[in-house]
């Protein structure tokens, strides 16, 4: 009886640590990225995840053999260019026609009119190859004068292999979970493998679009253009007198100038101060009648009447 119990034991105990050894594969396996086999364990048994786990292996290994040529080549170039030309205008047709010969195009466009003392100017947002954005910076020195130029160089290699990584993985993930989908047979299972399955795809294709636009900004490097003139207004003419006959004559002409602006001051202001006169003189005419006026009022109120003193003589007598 003993022996029974304790041969018992034994296989409970290699139980345990198959159990184990099985639960710490199941771990590794959901670190690795494979986080689809999770939920498709529940509908499949384990042959399958086995031909699953393959997979992504072998997507794991394609990955990083290309990783390395990945992370050399991921490099996105920025910049800018201030440049001053003779005509903006004509020069950004220049440009445009530069940038689409080189294989690149143009992101964004503005310009501005010219206008009296001012030749106008234009921004574009251009997008060039990668390797020809120092051929194409060189034939710009040729349109005008560059004053200044700055670039600046981001290297996207690890997200680049990231990304890979991720849509590879997430790909094989949808694949088997289609699979699934195709042989389920109880209505709880096809909606929760189509729910997995529509997130699944939505994450597919967020990733895929950031694939996109890295992809794009390490192929055509992006470079804003700013073309200008100086303004006619900006000329400096040195004047200034440099002896005494021209002392006299810079003084002379500045009282003149002074002279010339206070007259046309007086000229604007003398109609208003006419009318303003004119106003004065008729208030003051009005104000001095109504007192002429109150004050012979008063005066003839003073005087005593002709007729009460008769009556007053002849009550007497």
């Amino acid at each position: 009886m003993g022996t029974q119990l304790g041969g018992y034991g034994r296989q409970a105990r290699r139980a345990g640590v198959i159990i184990g050894l099985l639960a710490m594969a199941g771990m590794l396996t959901a670190c690795s990225g494979s986080g689809a086999s999770d939920s498709a364990g529940s509908y499949a048994g384990g042959d399958t995840e086995a031909a699953y786990d393959g997979d992504s292996a072998a997507v794991t290994d394609t990955t990083d053999t290309t990783s390395t040529s990945s992370q050399d080549d991921a490099v996105i170039v920025t910049g800018s260019v201030y440049m001053t030309v003779d005509d903006p205008i004509g020069t950004a047709d220049t440009v445009v026609t530069l940038v689409e010969s080189s294989g690149g195009r143009i992101d964004g466009r503005s310009e501005t009119a010219p206008s009296e003392g001012y030749g106008g100017a234009a921004m574009l947002t251009l997008r060039i190859p990668a390797d020809q954005v120092d051929a194409v910076v060189a034939q710009l020195r040729t349109l005008g004068t560059i004053d200044e130029l700055s670039t600046q160089s981001r290297n996207v290699g690890d997200e680049v292999t990231d990304l890979d990584a991720r849509i590879s993985t997430l790909r094989a993930s949808t694949t088997r979970i289609e699979g699934l989908l195709d042989s389920a047979k109880d209505i709880d299972d096809i909606i929760a493998l189509e729910d997995e399955l529509a997130s699944r795809q939505a994450e597919l294709q967020s990733l895929e679009a950031q694939q996109r636009g890295l992809s794009d900004q390490v192929a055509l490097s992006t470079i804003e253009l700013s073309l200008t003139t100086e303004p006619v207004d900006a000329i400096i003419i040195d004047d200034s007198p440099s002896n005494f006959w021209d002392g006299i004559v810079s003084g002379w002409n500045g009282l003149v100038t002074v002279v010339s602006a206070a007259l046309v001051v007086l000229g604007v202001l003398l109609p208003w101060a006419l009318a303003a006169g004119l106003v004065t003189v008729a208030g003051l005419a009005v104000v001095r009648l109504v007192r002429s006026r109150r004050t012979a009022s008063a005066v003839d109120d003073d005087q005593p009447a002709p007729a009460s003193a008769a009556t007053t003589s002849s009550s007497v007598d």
